[in-house]
This record gives structure tokens, C-alpha cells and sequence, in this order.
């Protein structure tokens, strides 16, 4: 089969891409700048200049593919107003590109990488495929994947677009730039003096997120959304268990939510006088103040045959990794 990739420089997009090659399948990707996805030619992908805000970029190299998988996407927390204008073209803009693109060259089928976070903090409730929020979202993150989702996918889902969307949590794995890495990393420095209480995700290792991506491509129904996030912990018990993997203690002062929803208000107004570092960035703090990202992956079992890793199996790969590119003994 030859299927045709967004984001394949990505985190879960690199991941997708080799699982595809290891299966014996064309791989077609579009990136900003070929010269520098040395990586992605060296698996055999082929590699094709274009970005998914400029709509015509795609449609050479999206013609004759058996199937689409858009993964790109903006994920920055606590960006700058003009990284945030960013968030809008590519979350919004270019999925509504990819995706007309799409319908336009009548491609046969094709999987949207949404997220968990369109459900925003579900309040310690484990929520499936049905729930809908449509509240204040806490990031632009949030808000602008919600956009993509239920005001550009559903809607030509609606119309006929033989879409599959999965949507998954947190997603964690060697190789990580996002803010758990961050925390990770931190945690086995031993500088992570706290941790918030109550917050909690439903973590899946990136090649299980890969994996699920293919299985939505094969088994998928069109017009269906499944959620791919991994087991359910709160961040408080996900570094209780790096502690038993790697002998390092976890933080044991724990900051309940209203004392970091406090300090989010304070962040706030010094934001406005002066640069903060990231870490007491308000929307970063708004996020961890007892937030739970969390749904139920029934359906993606069931129907997919998805097997997410426990934590403990997939945070053990993660931080030897790390701690090998720290100089520390695992």
C-alpha cells in the first residue's frame, strides 16, 4: 500500500513512518525542508517539499496514495502570542487543507490524529468516544485542536469523508521534546522540588500511539473516533513508579490544585510586566492545577485489537534512555 504522511518529522509521525516501512508499505511525506529529514530518506520515504498551510503543496505527492494519515499538528503550552497565531494555521488551517485535499483527490481513506485534550480536564471522569465538552478550554492547544475536530473533521465526516480519528493522551518514549520529558528529565536531576497533586493522563508509549494509527488505517471504520490513550495514572503515581525503577526518590512535597490555580492568577498579571521563565508560564500552570486528561480505550481494543504497554514497562525503556544521554548509571 502507499499512504501519504503529515508530520512524519514529528514525534508519533517518525514512528508511524518506520513501522510502515518495516511492513513493507510506500511511505510519502511531505517536509518543509528535505535536506533535513536525512532520517526519514535513509528508511526509504519518499520525501516531498510542502506544508500542510499551503494546500497545493500536497497535491502532487498526495495523488494515487492508498491512505492519509495527518499527524502534523501544534502543540506548544505557554507559547509566545505569535507562536500562538501559529497554532491556528496549522491546527485549523491545515487540517482543513489535508483533509479537502483529500476529498478533492477522492483518496480511499484516511486517519486525523486528534487528541484528548478536545475533552479538556474531565474531572477525574473516564470518558469514551461520545463525550463532548464544549466549554473554556484551558491552552490554545485545547482550543485549537477542538476547532479542528468538531468544526473542520466532523463536518466532512458528515459529508462523506472516509475519515478515522484517533485521539491519544499523553504520549511519552525516548525522543520526547514535550513538557513531560521535561519533567522527567528534572525528576532524575532531582530538581523537581514538587509535583501536582490530582493531576492525572492516560499515558501510552509513542510506538503503541504509532501502532495504533496503522490498526485505525486497517481496521478502522470510517466516520468512528478512538481514543489510543495508554493506562490511567495521576502524575503523582507515574513518578512513584520511576522511583521503583530507577532507586531515585519522587518528590514528596505534592501541590494541591488551588494553590497552582493561585499562582496561575499571579503568573498571570507579572506575565504582563515582565518575561517569565517557562515553567511559570500561567497557561503551563493552568494544565497541572489537579487537571485529568484522561478517557477509556475500550473501543480501540475491541475494534483495532489495540494493547497499550503498562506504564512501569514503557516509563522503564524511557528513563534508561534518558539517563544513558545524562551519563548516569541505570
Amino acid at each position: 500500500m502507499k499512504y501519504f504522511l503529515t508530520g512524519a518529522t514529528g514525534f508519533i509521525g517518525k514512528r508511524v513512518a518506520q513501522q510502515l516501512v518495516q511492513a513493507n508499505h510506500e511511505v510519502i511525506a511531505i517536509v518543509r525542508n528535505p535536506a533535513k529529514a536525512k532520517e526519514l530518506a535513509d528508511l526509504g520515504v519518499t520525501l516531498h517539499s510542502g506544508d500542510i498551510t499551503n494546500k497545493e503543496s500536497m497535491r502532487l505527492p498526495m495523488q494515487g496514495v492508498d491512505g492519509i494519515f495527518h499527524i502534523a499538528g501544534w502543540y506548544k503550552i505557554g507559547a509566545s502570542a505569535q507562536a500562538k497565531a501559529q497554532g491556528e494555521q496549522i491546527n485549523v488551517l491545515g487540517t482543513r487543507n489535508v483533509l479537502e485535499m483529500m476529498q478533492e483527490l477522492q483518496i480511499p481513506k484516511g486517519v486525523y490524529t486528534s487528541t484528548l485534550a478536545v475533552f479538556s480536564d474531565t474531572g477525574g471522569r473516564l470518558v469514551d468516544e461520545t463525550y463532548r465538552f464544549n466549554g473554556e478550554h484551558l491552552s490554545k492547544y485545547d482550543r485549537t485542536k477542538w476547532v479542528a475536530h468538531y468544526e473542520v473533521a466532523d463536518p466532512m465526516i458528515a459529508a462523506g469523508l472516509p475519515l478515522v480519528i484517533v485521539q491519544p493522551g499523553l504520549v511519552y518514549g525516548p525522543g520526547d521534546t514535550s513538557n513531560a520529558h521535561t519533567t522527567f528529565v528534572q525528576y532524575l536531576q532531582r530538581q523537581l522540588p514538587t509535583i501536582p497533586s490530582q493531576t492525572a493522563y492516560s499515558w501510552a508509549h509513542v510506538d503503541d500511539i504509532a501502532r495504533a494509527h496503522i490498526l485505525a488505517m486497517e481496521k478502522g471504520q470510517p466516520g468512528e473516533s478512538y481514543i489510543i490513550g495508554g493506562p490511567t495514572h495521576t502524575l503523582v503515581s507515574a513518578l512513584e513508579i520511576a522511583e521503583e525503577i530507577t532507586g531515585i526518590p519522587a518528590p514528596r512535597m505534592k501541590a494541591p490544585p488551588a494553590m497552582i490555580k493561585a499562582m496561575s492568577s499571579l503568573m498571570g498579571v507579572i506575565g504582563k510586566i515582565a518575561p517569565l521563565p517557562e515553567m511559570y508560564d500561567p497557561e503551563l500552570l493552568r494544565i497541572l492545577a489537579g487537571v485529568t486528561y484522561i478517557g477509556d480505550n475500550s473501543k480501540a481494543k475491541r475494534e483495532l485489537g489495540y494493547e497499550p504497554r503498562s506504564l512501569k514497562a514503557g516509563l522503564t525503556e524511557t528513563l534508561q534512555y534518558e539517563m544513558k544521554l545524562l551519563g548516569m548509571r541505570s
